[in-house]
């Protein structure tokens, strides 16, 4: 009888873990569609603009970074940011930042931009990781954010180009 109690409660325990290590991600339908980022359309050719530099380079991607300073999104200072190629046009950024302030005021500005998130009565607004989506006809951002590391990535891609990224990965890949 005890054993059986002891494993029904640590059944019941890694359940409510699970529930608060991850909340569930719904994208909420973009506003005001940046189709691309700062200024640079999605298919752009990143080649040869005097702006950035490429950081890596692959036979179908590459990444390049600013020249212009320190990696700024939303008014911050972020980690950094990566822009991305994919046969030569432009189709992902990725933004890495650090700080639970950098976080809300990330937050804020996305919601200021693209649209507020759906919140649901009752719906946990922290937990250890959380995601934000925002879809929109040729962009869709998502946010991640590691509260226990207060760590946070964006990714901002192109619809129809960010599938490609997916094409150039070998079937031995692990």
């Amino acid at each position: 009888m005890t054993n059986h109690l002891l494993r029904r409660l640590l059944l019941g325990l890694a359940f409510i873990s699970s529930a608060l290590h991850t909340l569930p991600v719904s994208a909420v339908p973009m506003i005001n569609d940046p189709k691309g980022f700062q200024n640079i359309e999605w298919g752009a050719a990143l080649a040869g603009r005097k702006d950035v530099v490429p950081s890596r380079t692959g036979p179908h991607v590459t990444e390049y970074r600013s020249i212009a300073g320190p990696a700024s999104f939303a008014g911050a200072e972020m980690t950094s940011i990566l822009l991305l190629s994919v046969d030569d046009q432009f189709a992902r950024v990725t933004i890495r930042y650090q700080g639970e302030q950098i976080h809300a005021r990330v937050m804020q500005f996305l919601e200021a931009q693209f649209g507020p998130l759906e919140r649901i009565p009752g719906q946990m607004a922290r937990g250890l990781n959380q995601q934000y989506n925002w879809r929109g006809p040729e962009t869709e951002i998502n946010v991640t954010y590691q509260a226990n590391t207060e760590r946070g990535f964006i990714f901002i891609d192109s619809r129809t180009l960010a599938p490609r990224f997916n094409d150039h990965i070998t079937d031995s890949a692990e």
